[in-house]
């Protein structure tokens, strides 16, 4: 996996797209602006929606050289020979992961402690996503992390570490100087009118901070 992947990472959410836009257009719009991989988190997609949502998305994500990762669903992404996953720690071991997608496929997880991340790192995570850094819009249960944990998991593992959770155009900077490999939105993307201004005025501040 190219680190590079992992500057601006955008994953979806339908529930949050601006009126009358489909995720399709919107993803194009977020390629366009900037993001560097996606990936498909929709929780009340199931079976043959899923799929077949899935397989247009990939589509569009490789017409344009953008990694494209499955949230949670392995079997999915299998299936579609997705170019990874991404599970967090009610999910499937990243070991297992790996034993069912094959060697040469991404896999993420999300480590919100020290010992979390280094358990993922040791059996064979390529990335690790660590939040909530500013709460969360898609996620109310989220617990917040604070940016010396955040660093620490960072110093604790050779891998790259994407911050997540409430990211936006006004805190993002915040992130500069942790070692941060990239940042992962959501809302701060696919929830604004302008989807590819958004994501360019955020790769422009991802890229100071992992410059």
């Amino acid at each position: 996996m190219n680190k590079n992947s992992l500057v601006l990472y955008g994953i979806t959410d339908r529930t949050c797209l601006p009126k009358g836009k489909t995720l399709a257009e919107a993803v194009v719009e977020a390629i366009e602006g900037g993001i560097t991989m996606l990936q498909l988190r929709e929780k009340e997609l199931k079976g043959e929606d899923l799929l077949k949502l899935a397989g247009e998305l990939q589509a569009i994500c490789r017409s344009r050289n953008i990694p494209f990762i499955i949230n949670d669903d392995v079997e999915l992404c299998r299936i579609i020979d997705a170019d990874g996953v991404h599970v967090g720690q009610e999910d499937m071991a990243p070991e297992d992961a790996r034993k069912i997608i094959g060697p040469g496929k991404i896999v993420g997880v999300t480590a919100k402690t020290v010992g979390q991340a280094a358990i993922a790192c040791k059996n064979g995570a390529d990335y690790l996503g660590s939040g909530a850094l500013y709460g969360s819009a898609t996620k109310k249960d989220a617990i917040y992390m604070t940016k010396e944990t955040f660093k620490e998991i960072i110093r604790s593992v050779d891998i790259p570490v994407v911050g997540i959770g409430g990211i936006n155009e006004s805190n993002a900077s915040e992130l500069k100087g942790t070692g941060a490999a990239g940042i992962a939105v959501v809302s701060s993307i696919f929830g604004q009118e302008d989807i590819r201004g958004a994501a360019e005025r955020l790769r422009k501040t991802a890229e100071k901070i992992v410059g």
